[in-house]
Parts: C-alpha cells; sequence; structure tokens
C-alpha cells in the first residue's frame, strides 16, 4: 500500500516573524507624538510674584520673568529689552499658536512689564500675567 504524503511539512525549519512593520508603526506614532507636543520654556527665574484672589489657570509656551533688578528672563538667558521681539519671533516659528505669559517680580519696574507686554501684543500674542495665589 502506498504511503500518503502529509499536508502538514514536517521540517525542522524555524519561523521568524517580521518585526519590521510593527517597528515602523511605533515610530510614526512617536514622531506624531513628539510633533504634537507643547514644549513650554522655563524663564530662568522664579519671581516672588503679587497676589491675586482669582484661580484661572493657563498653560502658556512662551514664559518671560521680570525680575526685582530688572532683567528680562527667556529661556534661561538674560536679554535687555531691544532683544525680545526677536527672541520671541524665533519661539513664534516654532509653534505659531504659542501664548504668552510674564511673571513680574513685584518690585520689578512696572513699566518694563508694560513694555513686554505691548512687544507681544503688537506680534499677536495672547498674553497673560503670572501672580500667585493668596
Amino acid at each position: 500500500m502506498a504511503r500518503r504524503q502529509s499536508r502538514v511539512q514536517t521540517d525542522d525549519e524555524e519561523i521568524e516573524l517580521n518585526m519590521t512593520p510593527m517597528l515602523d508603526v511605533v515610530f510614526i506614532l512617536l514622531i506624531f507624538f513628539i510633533v504634537m507636543a507643547v514644549f513650554v520654556k522655563e524663564p530662568g527665574i522664579d519671581p516672588f510674584r503679587p497676589q491675586t484672589e482669582t484661580h484661572e489657570r493657563v498653560r502658556p509656551s512662551i514664559l518671560i520673568a521680570v525680575s526685582e533688578s530688572n532683567e528680562i528672563w527667556i529661556n534661561r538667558r538674560v536679554y535687555e529689552l531691544n532683544q525680545v521681539r526677536g527672541v520671541i519671533e524665533q519661539m513664534r516659528e516654532e509653534n505659531p499658536r504659542a501664548e504668552a505669559m510674564i511673571q513680574g517680580d513685584r518690585n520689578a519696574n512696572v513699566g518694563l512689564v508694560l513694555d513686554i507686554q505691548e512687544i507681544l501684543g503688537n506680534m499677536n500674542i495672547p498674553v497673560h500675567i503670572s501672580t500667585r495665589d493668596h
């Protein structure tokens, strides 16, 4: 009697899974989340801000701090008032929908804080003034 061949191969051949498509998907997701993330820039100092009664939470992408010695801090660097516009324009290129927050020390020159607010307003950037809770 003739022996029939089995439909199932019994070779000792190892089967390997192709991981390339899964890695492609993982890298595409990683790139998506990096591109969509909003990175908050730190000003470099933590000024002593005036107290307020409101509790509005704002998540700006541009932080500007004015110290009590009237130094303007952006991204952990000190800038002069005439340099602020150029720095903010560069930051705005990274994030066109950027919002700004000014953290002015309570002993800082109010005129300087208002000058920075005016620069941001002229650039059509929404600006908030940071205060601390009472």
